[in-house]
């Protein structure tokens, strides 16, 4: 394994965390799609049992309105989950820039005084920092499962345990 630089491997921290940070905004966007597909079918069922109750005139109305606070709520989710998909990807670019200024900072002030102290320091930190990254990596994945999860693919089966019931008897206080 070739020896990192502190740059690169804190770039590759801050890369995983903006993809851990999408995957949660992923799973958001996702699972309020779902909830909404939810709503309108429950939504549909209701009129639907109401039948002649509601004349058909009510019933139209009914399904237009809810499709149309339905069509609201999905722009403010895209709308939100957009802003902050830019935001995450404008917050790791801003982050690895910074990185960079700082390595070629710190490279400079070692050149002009003749110490290396930073730079040693800075090897010391890279397995610190390479074991942070492995975490985030091992977050990161599980953000995906997640996200994959909400969005419906293939999730392993519940088991369903029935509840016994237990009748207890009261103590009368003496």
């Amino acid at each position: 394994m070739a020896n990192k630089k502190l740059s690169t491997v804190t770039n590759e921290l801050i890369a995983s965390y903006g993809n851990t940070a999408k995957n949660v905004i992923n799973a958001y966007r996702v699972g309020n799609a779902r909830a909404v597909g939810y709503v309108d079918q429950s939504w549909a069922t209701a009129v639907s049992k109401a039948g002649t109750r509601l004349s058909a005139e009510v019933r139209g109305n009914a399904l237009a309105a809810q499709k149309k606070v339905t069509s609201v709520y999905a722009q403010g989710v895209t709308l939100t989950t957009d802003g902050a998909d830019t935001a995450v990807n404008k917050a790791v670019e801003l982050a690895g820039k910074g990185v960079q200024q700082v390595a070629a900072n710190a490279s400079r002030f070692e050149k002009a005084l003749g110490v290396t102290a930073l730079h040693s320091l800075a090897v010391a930190a890279v397995p610190a920092a390479e074991s942070l990254t492995k975490a985030a990596a091992k977050l990161e994945a599980q953000s995906a499962t997640l996200a994959d999860k909400i969005a419906g693919k293939k999730v392993k089966a519940t088991v369903k345990r029935a509840v016994k019931k237990v009748v207890r008897t009261a103590r009368k206080a003496a």
